[in-house]
């Protein structure tokens, strides 16, 4: 059994909260229970408070089930928009939102855009009056009160990194609003680089206090602050002080799982690899198993054992960015994978291939799994994904799982590292640490034939061997290794953003994915403008009118 901090949504705190929506109700809170406000600052009320705040961290804020339009796992905005994913689903009239966000065709009243917001706004608005609470509790426990306080700020600087990272220019809100006209602020108020500043100093914050261990998994630690301090830094590349915030979690008792396979299973969570994750569960009485990983619903990949949705189909251009020359290294190339290349064992970890064993289901993957082959091809996702013979697959609607999402793992602060690395002329290091990588990953367990006689493919990946000299070939080298590691995993466009490149490879991308799949062909990548997301019409027509600046090109 997984052991976790309990998330299910008993709450909340009515008076105040609800004092706090908009006369648009777009920043209205969901109630989920009655609290007499003589009884909101009782500790008991005051943890499930906070409890609220952890609760909508996997981006289910209502009893709608659709959490698919605000994924914790970034799924749609940071794979399905960038040159790893294609929407998938029955064809583009399928949640035709997310279609238009794949051809970058958003705009400001797309309701992905809409209720990503309002998820990430919900959580930042739970962590505040949670704080608010706390603060004015005279009964709580004064030796845990600051450590909760601090959780809240790690919280809420989670919300707002994540806020910063889709849509750019957003408004700022700290603890100390209590009405309405304080929760509708102007998003130039603050330039991008105070925005970056305050939800540095979150995250310092809580590194400060908190401990470095936690009885209940799910709660952050001291390290996990300091790795998303880290995370901060490199989005705005501040080299030097990413590299030197690594360094603690380097040296924390954090590490790489031996086996690759293995992280991804949901008996696994909160392995020594994962520094901090949505916790997800199943079967625990909340209504709609809303607690499980209610964001990838729509991600089942079909055949005999799967609901039919389809969605998230992997990009032939991925696939292909795992084929490896005879050296075992990337071979860079983007000719489609045949049965006799080699390819990276990573690959039929990440991705379901025709032809290659799904899971321990004892069945080979079969292109007739996809539920709109001609449109969105023939391979499905495959590392998130859990088998349907595990417990923690759920086999009824909503078909969700207790697989928790990764918000940020170990191997994922070695690719940053060695990202910051490259940047500061350490290159033998950076190599090092791909190295690290890559070995845990050839010596993994790879995907067998079934009756396990041999390997399902022809597997080869080795390390890199030379010395890299050259800063632009290193960066490269990182740059490829962090796509194939994290392939999936929501990170992709960002990462692309933040290196100022995706003008670059987005359009090489989509040149040659409209040869293979026709449902690209009105795509078209807008440099200044497609890097973020619009800010939500229903957000502007909330406040008064001048108050928010549009982002550029919509």
């Amino acid at each position: 059994m997984k052991f976790k901090l309990n998330i299910i949504k008993l709450i909340v705190v009515s008076a105040i909260l609800s004092s706090l929506s908009c006369s648009e109700d777009y920043l209205d809170e969901v109630t989920y229970g009655e609290v007499s406000p003589s009884k909101m600052t009782s500790p008991e009320n005051v943890e499930r408070a906070i409890i609220s705040a952890y609760s909508v961290l996997n981006g289910q804020i209502d009893q709608a089930s659709n959490a698919y339009n605000s994924p914790a796992s970034n799924w749609s905005f940071g794979d399905v928009v960038s040159d790893d994913a294609y929407k998938g689903g029955g064809g583009t009239g399928d949640q035709n939102n997310i279609h238009q966000m794949e051809i970058y065709s958003t705009d400001p009243t797309t309701l992905d855009v809409e209720r990503k917001w309002m998820a990430l706004y919900e959580g930042v608005k739970r962590a505040n009056e949670a704080m608010r609470l706390l603060a004015a509790s005279e009964d709580f426990d004064e030796n845990l009160r600051a450590q909760r306080k601090a959780e809240l700020q790690f919280l809420r600087g989670h919300f707002y990194f994540e806020l910063k990272k889709i849509y750019n220019r957003i408004p700022y809100i700290d603890e100390t609003a209590e009405t309405v006209s304080d929760y509708a602020k102007s998003n130039t108020e603050f330039t991008s680089e105070e925005l970056w500043g305050k939800i540095e100093d979150d995250f310092q914050a809580a590194y400060d206090v908190l401990p470095t261990s936690q009885d209940e998994a799910g709660r952050p630690t001291k390290i996990a602050a300091k790795a998303y301090l880290a995370k901060t830094y490199l989005f705005q590349g501040k080299w030097q002080m990413a590299y030197d915030a690594t360094t603690e979690v380097i040296n924390s008792n954090y590490g790489l799982m031996d086996d690759f396979q293995e992280l991804f299973l949901p008996e696994n969570d909160n392995n020594k690899e994962v520094i901090f994750a949505v916790q997800h569960s199943i079967n625990d009485g909340q209504p709609s198993n809303y607690n499980g990983s209610i964001g990838d619903r729509l991600l089942a990949p079909g055949g005999p054992y799967y609901a039919q949705y389809g969605f998230h189909r992997p990009s032939q251009n991925l696939v292909n960015a795992f084929k490896v020359n005879s050296d075992g290294l990337p071979a860079k190339s983007n000719e489609n994978v045949t049965a006799l290349d080699p390819v990276d064992p990573r690959l039929d970890v990440t991705i379901g291939r025709p032809g290659i064993p799904y899971k321990d289901l004892d069945i080979l993957y079969s292109a007739d799994w996809a539920r709109d082959l001609a449109t969105y091809g023939e391979f499905s996702p495959k590392k998130r994904i859990v088998s349907a013979n595990s417990s923690y697959h759920l086999e009824v609607w909503p078909y969700v799982s207790a697989l928790n999402y990764y918000i940020i793992r170990f191997g994922e602060v070695l690719l940053w590292r060695a990202e910051a690395a490259v940047e500061i002329g350490k290159l033998e290091e950076a190599r090092a640490l791909v190295n690290q990588i890559r070995s845990r990953a050839k010596n993994s367990a790879y995907v067998q034939t079934l009756g396990g006689s041999q390997d399902a493919a022809n597997y080869n990946i080795e390390l890199y061997n030379t010395t890299w000299t050259e800063q632009e070939q290193a960066r490269g080298a990182v740059r490829l290794e962090s796509r194939l590691e994290l392939a999936l995993e929501g990170h992709r466009f960002f990462n692309l953003v933040r290196w100022g490149i995706a003008d670059e490879v987005i359009p090489d991308y989509l040149e040659v994915e409209k040869t293979r799949r026709s449902h690209l062909s009105n795509a078209s990548f807008n440099a200044g403008k497609n890097e973020y997301w619009p800010i939500p019409q229903a957000y502007i027509d909330g406040v008064e009118d001048g108050m928010v600046t549009q982002n550029s090109g919509y």
